[in-house]
């Protein structure tokens, strides 16, 4: 059910399919919920993980946290919405040791002025090459 102040969630169409029964975002009047968000491309490979021909994994948080940004902008964009208009997220890191990388990509996007974050370490995401998954809510009053 919908209405003037609300959509139903939205899937966008050229990003990874959500791994659930779950939208990558929904509207609920002027503000915009976007579910949690990784590195994962449409084809199931993961941005900043990469293994050599021996197996040996290797993950970049940079590269991570960089695609992840990337990605909550195409989703916001999709509602109209952009990454200027996030008021809140909330950044679950799977090794604190990762903190230092993700927090020198995301001052590229971000500054005091930005939204207001959360970071928390988790035990593990739902792949075993993320590292780094954000949630996220916009403000972004609907053009008429």
């Amino acid at each position: 059910m919908s209405d003037n102040n609300t959509t139903n969630g939205r899937v966008v169409a050229h990003l990874a399919t959500p791994r659930g029964r779950f939208p990558h975002v929904r509207r609920a009047g002027d503000f915009v919920y976007v579910s949690g968000t990784s590195s994962r491309r449409p084809d199931n490979t993961f941005v900043g993980a990469n293994a050599d021909e021996l197996g040996v994994t290797n993950l970049d948080i940079r590269a991570q946290t960089q695609a992840v940004i990337e990605n909550l902008a195409e989703i916001l964009q999709a509602e109209g919405a952009a990454l200027a208009d996030l008021v809140q997220v909330t950044s679950y890191l799977v090794n604190m040791n990762d903190f230092g990388g993700y927090n020198e990509v995301y001052a590229q996007y971000f500054d005091e002025d930005g939204p207001t974050r959360t970071t928390v370490a988790v035990h593990q995401l739902p792949h075993p090459h993320l590292l780094i998954e954000i949630q996220a809510v916009a403000y972004a009053p609907r053009r008429n």
